[in-house]
């Protein structure tokens, strides 16, 4: 038996395309500051987004732990492991390419996804004419 309604779908499909749209963002500007002395990259934390969107239960010691209101979408922060130049930039141009089409194949598949769905339900409104 399918558990999973249209609506989950096309939720899930809404919630990958704001994420790579949040990705194509941080890439962007990080390119834009590829000559800005001291500029730290930005990154998508995949796993942040993630656990936001599904609203795991999260254990906490102490009730101000978690306080304050929630983030509407993903979270940028800042990459690690990254070497950096002599002006302490650490922007990388061939990586930020690459998570810009990475992000932008993820959209695309997204809506590719959507469009069939609502071409499904066209077909269906219209009773196959």
């Amino acid at each position: 038996m399918n558990d999973i309604s249209d609506g989950a779908i096309m939720t899930a499909l809404g919630r990958q395309m704001t994420v790579s749209v949040a990705r194509q963002l941080v890439a962007a500007g990080n390119l834009a500051n590829v000559d800005t002395p001291g500029y730290r990259t930005r990154e998508v934390s995949f796993g942040e987004a993630l656990d936001r969107e599904l609203q795991l239960p999260l254990a906490t010691t102490a009730p101000a732990h978690l306080g304050g209101p929630a983030a509407a979408g993903p979270v940028d922060r800042e990459a690690v492991g990254l070497p950096g130049r002599r002006d302490g930039n650490n922007v990388q141009l061939d990586r930020e390419l690459l998570n810009m089409s990475r992000a932008n194949g993820d959209f695309a598949a997204a809506q590719a996804a959507l469009g069939a769905k609502f071409r499904l339900i066209r077909y269906a409104i219209n009773e196959g004419r």
